[in-house]
C-alpha cells in the first residue's frame, strides 16, 4: 500500500512539474481559450461596452493574440486587474498576457520577471483641473490635492516634477480609474494626474467634457505595452509578432477590408510574407502561415485600432501625434517581416 501510494505521489508530482513547465502557447492551445488581464475600465483602451463585449485598443492586442492561435479573436476571456495586483497576477500564472496600460520600465522588465514585447501606445504623465480652478500651467498647482493611482509610475513622476519644481502636494490615493474619477468629479481633489490618455478617456466620460481642461506640460515618457512572464520566449515571440502585424499591416495599407485581395494580388515580397502567401514563416512562431492575416481580416491594422477606439472621430478624441508610422512624423516602427 505504501509502495502504490509512493508511486502516486511520484506520477502527480511528474504530471505537475511536466505542467508547470509547459511553454505558454502549449498551455493556451490545449485549454482552448486566450486569458488576458485587461483593465477596470479606460474607455478606448479597455473596457466593457454597454453590450457587455470588451473593446478597446489593448483588447485589440488581445484579441489579436488570440486570433493568431486560434483563428478567431473571440476566443478570449478578459481578467480586469487594478495596478496594485496587475503583475502579480501575470507572475502567478492568472493570466497568459497584460494587456492594460501598462508603462515598460527597467524595474519591471527586470526586477519582476517580466518581458515587454512591444509599445501599442507612446504616452507621457498629464494633469487635468476643472476650468473653473483657473489654472493654465502645472507649474501653478503648489499646494494642491492630487488623486493618483497607486501602485503605477504616475507616483513616482509626480513626487519628481513637484519636487523639482519646489512645490508640494496633497497624496488622495485611488485604485481604480473608476475610483479616480469619483474622487476628482467629488472634488476630493484638485487634481487628476495619470497618463494623458488616460485623463482624455476620463473627461470625454464626465457629464461635461468642456469644464474640465488638461494641462499642457507632459512630464514622463510612458511607453505603454503588453506583457508576458519571462523565461518563455516562445509565448512572448507569438505576442510581439502579433502588435508587429497589426503596425506592418497599416505601413503595407493591408486593411480588415482589403486583405482578401492583398493575398490574391500583391506583388510585394514582404505582405507575401506576413500574409501566408509566401510559406514556412507561420512554422517559426508554433502557428498557421494565415495567423497574420487573421489578424487583420479580424482586428484590423494598427491605424484600424486606433481610430475606432480613440482616434480624433470618437469622443477621446486623440491625433496619432507620436503613434504614427515613422514615415508619417511619429515613431510607430515595427522589425523587417522576413
Amino acid at each position: 500500500m505504501t509502495i502504490i501510494k509512493t508511486l502516486f505521489a511520484s506520477m502527480i508530482l511528474t504530471l505537475g512539474l511536466a505542467t508547470a513547465n509547459a511553454g505558454t502557447l502549449d498551455v493556451v492551445k490545449e485549454r482552448g481559450n486566450l486569458i488576458c488581464g485587461s483593465n477596470t475600465g479606460l474607455a478606448g483602451f479597455g473596457n466593457p461596452n454597454d453590450a457587455g463585449v470588451w473593446e478597446g485598443i489593448d483588447v485589440d492586442v488581445c484579441r489579436a493574440v488570440a486570433a493568431a492561435v486560434f483563428g478567431d479573436a473571440s476566443k478570449v476571456e478578459y481578467v480586469p486587474l487594478t495596478s496594485k495586483v496587475r503583475f502579480t497576477s501575470l507572475q502567478s500564472g492568472e493570466v497568459d498576457m497584460l494587456s492594460r496600460n501598462t508603462t515598460w520600465t527597467l524595474q519591471r522588465d527586470v526586477e519582476l520577471g517580466l518581458e515587454f514585447v512591444g509599445v501599442n501606445y507612446y504616452d507621457g504623465q498629464g494633469f487635468m483641473v476643472r476650468k473653473d480652478l483657473g489654472v493654465s500651467s502645472a507649474t501653478e498647482l503648489d499646494g494642491a490635492s492630487v488623486c493618483i493611482q497607486v501602485g503605477t509610475t504616475t507616483e513616482m513622476n509626480l513626487a519628481d516634477y513637484f519636487s523639482a519644481n519646489g512645490m508640494s502636494y496633497e497624496s488622495i490615493p485611488v485604485e481604480t480609474n473608476a475610483e479616480a474619477d469619483a474622487a476628482y468629479l467629488a472634488g476630493r481633489c484638485d487634481i487628476y494626474t495619470t497618463d494623458a490618455s488616460g485623463l482624455y478617456a476620463s473627461r470625454a466620460g464626465y457629464p461635461d467634457p468642456s469644464a474640465h481642461i488638461v494641462l499642457p506640460e507632459i512630464v514622463s515618457k510612458e511607453p505603454l505595452g503588453p506583457s508576458v512572464r519571462g523565461n518563455d520566449s516562445e509565448w512572448a515571440d507569438v505576442v510581439r509578432w502579433s502588435l508587429n502585424a497589426m503596425i506592418i499591416a497599416e505601413e503595407k495599407g493591408i486593411t480588415s477590408g482589403n486583405v482578401d485581395d492583398m493575398i490574391a494580388n500583391s506583388p510585394d515580397p514582404e505582405t507575401q510574407r506576413l500574409l501566408g502567401v509566401k510559406a514556412g514563416y507561420g512554422a517559426w512562431l508554433g502557428l498557421s502561415d494565415d495567423w497574420a492575416a487573421n489578424i487583420i481580416r479580424q482586428v484590423g491594422n494598427y491605424s484600424e485600432s486606433f481610430e475606432k477606439h480613440i482616434g480624433v472621430n470618437t469622443p477621446i478624441n486623440i491625433a496619432r501625434g507620436l503613434n504614427a508610422l515613422y514615415k508619417d512624423g511619429g515613431i510607430l516602427y515595427a522589425p523587417p517581416f522576413r
